[in-house]
């Protein structure tokens, strides 16, 4: 379809502002310490797992995304675990002008892809204060993270419904 000039309509304009982003829970557990192990030799493994919730507020063009870390450092020679931490770290968004079916990715791709880099900060910050080298996490392709988590909506749909003959 084109307008009268002979263009085609403009698409939508989307705006996104973060008006507010927060720690909404953080623990760090140094559970080399607790047990009174020394440092000696050790080779960390850190393990990062990620998830993302996201839901409507009751303002107009709000929603809130929660990016929910957990990561793991274990000695790789014996598999004690060195440190703990997990982090909630939310963001509330005004999002206008993107289209309803691509708004759910919008808010568990886009969303979580812009709180990153203070995610990333606090972690390096926590381990550091915690007594560990700061660590750095990898980034994270929400992307991918999304497609995984529609397979497996998917494939828990599968498996939920009975077979037919």
């Amino acid at each position: 379809m084109t307008e009268a000039n002979g263009a085609a309509p403009e698409a939508p304009q989307v705006r996104m502002q973060v008006l507010a982003q927060y720690v909404r829970d953080l623990s760090f557990e140094n559970v080399l310490a607790q047990k009174g192990l020394s440092g000696g030799e050790v080779q960390p493994d850190i393990q990062v797992a990620v998830s993302l919730d996201a839901r409507k507020r009751a303002a107009e063009h709000q929603y809130e995304v929660t990016s929910k870390y957990r990561v793991t450092s274990r000695n790789k020679a014996t598999g004690e675990t060195l440190f703990l931490v997990e982090l909630d770290y939310a963001g509330v968004f005004h999002i206008q002008g993107v289209a309803e079916d691509q708004l759910h990715p919008f808010l568990l791709i886009e969303c979580p892809r812009i709180l990153f880099p203070f995610v990333r900060r606090i972690v390096s910050d926590v381990t550091r204060d915690g007594g560990f080298p700061a660590l750095n996490i990898d980034m994270v392709d929400f992307l991918a993270l999304y497609r995984q988590e529609l397979a497996r909506r998917l494939e828990a749909q599968k498996t939920a419904q009975p077979a037919t003959a």
